[in-house]
């Protein structure tokens, strides 16, 4: 048998914590090859982003085509996108292979409540990749935009789940990383029902990429043959023990990246 692969399509970080970097080392890390397609060049480092520089949309399809003509992507992982152009080239390149699952992490606002993409890019993904995703995990603003709700609080975390399977995701994992508290607390909601997985928060500085990291943990697993709930369960022991690693790490000025390699460090 070939080796499995999972594919990240997503932005490149420079400073190498989160985006395409951090997707790519997390494969490595779980024991699948990793290939990417960079929808966009970022200028960024621990301390923030200072320019974006996106990819042209017939490009990304001419990269997202030589993978997948190639390589055997077991599970593919969507990141930063750019514009409508864009996600429907990813978009309808990727209907055309229902039997590679994808994980969406939907990179449309920041914590502060600010738009990352436009208006007609979140449209494009609720109407182009929603439909064909078969795990989003949206951090707490995003899951609002996606399923037109408040979320508060984690009591809000199921039925804003289900709104946003009712746009066409087969699963979503709800993130309550924003949320205040000693416990981490994020919920699963598929067609067969809920469920809340909890973890105790890491006071660490070192959290740039935990998204992009947790979502391509999950697509690794997938590209390995795991169940959804087994993928997303194992996916975040994974970037628990890669939060416990990072504590006293000190890479750059300000939010630190995980420590990808904990397990090959043999510091789990």
């Amino acid at each position: 048998m070939s080796e499995p692969v999972m594919l990240t399509i997503a932005g490149s970080d420079p400073s190498g914590g989160a985006g395409v970097q951090a997707d790519l080392k997390t494969a490595t890390a779980l024991g699948v090859y990793g290939a990417s397609v960079l929808t966009a060049l970022t200028a960024q480092n621990t301390i923030g982003v200072r320019g974006i520089h996106p990819v042209p949309a017939r490009f990304v399809g001419e990269q997202l085509d030589a993978v997948l003509e190639d390589l055997d992507v077991r599970a593919v992982k969507i990141g930063m996108l750019g514009d409508a152009d864009v996600i429907e080239a990813i978009a309808s390149r990727l209907r055309e292979r229902p039997e590679i699952p994808l994980v969406l992490d939907p990179v449309m606002v920041a914590t502060s409540g600010d738009r990352l993409i436009p208006e007609t890019a979140v449209a494009a993904i609720v109407e182009s990749l929603l439909p064909i995703t078969d795990l989003a995990t949206p951090n707490l603003p995003e899951t609002a935009v996606l399923a037109g709700l408040d979320v508060r609080s984690p009591d809000d975390f199921e039925a804003a789940g289900r709104a946003v399977l009712a746009r066409g995701a087969r699963n979503v994992l709800v993130k309550g990383g924003h949320l205040d508290g000693d416990e981490v607390i994020d919920v699963l909601v598929s067609a067969d029902g809920a469920g809340r997985l909890i973890n105790a928060r890491i006071e660490t500085p070192n959290t740039h990429g935990t998204g992009c990291t947790l979502s391509a943990a999950v697509a690794a697993r997938l590209a390995l043959g795991d169940l959804m709930a087994d993928a997303v369960v194992t996916a975040r022991a994974y970037l628990q023990r890669a939060l416990i690693a990072s504590v006293d790490r000190r890479i750059g000025a300000g939010h630190g990246p995980v420590d990808h390699l904990v397990d090959l460090r043999g510091e789990g």
